[in-house]
């Protein structure tokens, strides 16, 4: 037995109420017999998630019977092996660890649905999944992660709408992706972290508008570029 497998069997085997498991009060304990489940490795009554994902590995066809289970970990595991039809009753599950699951895998139809999710990871999930003519209905979300991940993703043409974004983070992901003209808009950025791409991507004729800059690393891009160009001349 490896380390890990070692570990797993340390955790007691007990359901999500701290009780011992019942195998005869479980639906599937026809199961046991066939060697479907066993205790303490592979059981969707455990409190364990690797033994209720094990459980739910072996027998995908049954994740759907555990959609509405009391316990999150259970309703959150069987949404990652459930038929995608079945998800979108699932779209306002209490928990949120249910609901990242549901967001990672339902279709694109019932996905918009979920952008104004209350949990962040969520709404990132979202983000990095979303068509992208949804994308813009995100852009004024209140984490700031969740719109770098729409500004790594959003199209071209409407980035520089994101330019004046209140988070240093996230205008660094926009200047990295925003053509010229609107590049521009970003040279005199407040924020080094932004500065610093600009120097990176500013055409060479455009350079002197950084020239002097009081960051090291925005200078010495500037002087190495400039150098470059002068080598190649």
């Amino acid at each position: 037995m490896d380390s890990s497998a070692a570990a797993w069997n340390d955790i007691p085997v007990r359901d999500w109420l701290g009780q011992p498991v019942d195998c005869a009060a479980c639906p599937h304990h026809a199961l046991q017999a066939e060697g479907g489940c066993r205790p303490g490795h592979s059981c969707m009554q455990d409190a364990y998630a690797r033994r209720i994902d094990r459980f739910f590995r072996t027998h995908p066809a049954l994740a759907g019977g555990h959609l509405t289970h009391p316990y999150f970990e259970v309703r959150a595991i069987a949404a990652r092996h459930a038929e995608i039809f079945l998800l979108p009753g699932l779209v306002n599950d209490p928990d949120e660890t249910v609901r990242l699951q549901v967001a990672l895998r339902i279709p694109q139809r019932w996905l918009s649905r979920m952008r104004s999710d209350p949990h962040r990871e969520v709404r990132i999930r979202v983000a990095q999944r979303l068509a992208e003519a949804e994308l813009p209905a995100m852009r004024a979300d209140a984490d700031y992660q969740v719109r770098e991940t729409v500004a790594r993703r959003l199209p071209a043409a409407l980035l520089h709408t994101m330019t004046g974004d209140a988070d240093a983070q996230v205008r660094r992901e926009v200047a990295r992706r925003l053509p010229m003209p609107a590049l521009l808009r970003l040279a005199d950025d407040p924020a080094d972290v932004v500065r610093r791409v600009v120097a990176e991507r500013l055409p060479l004729a455009l350079l002197h508008l950084l020239e002097g800059d009081a960051d090291v690393i925005v200078a010495h891009t500037v002087a190495s570029r400039r150098s470059e160009e002068a080598a190649h001349g």
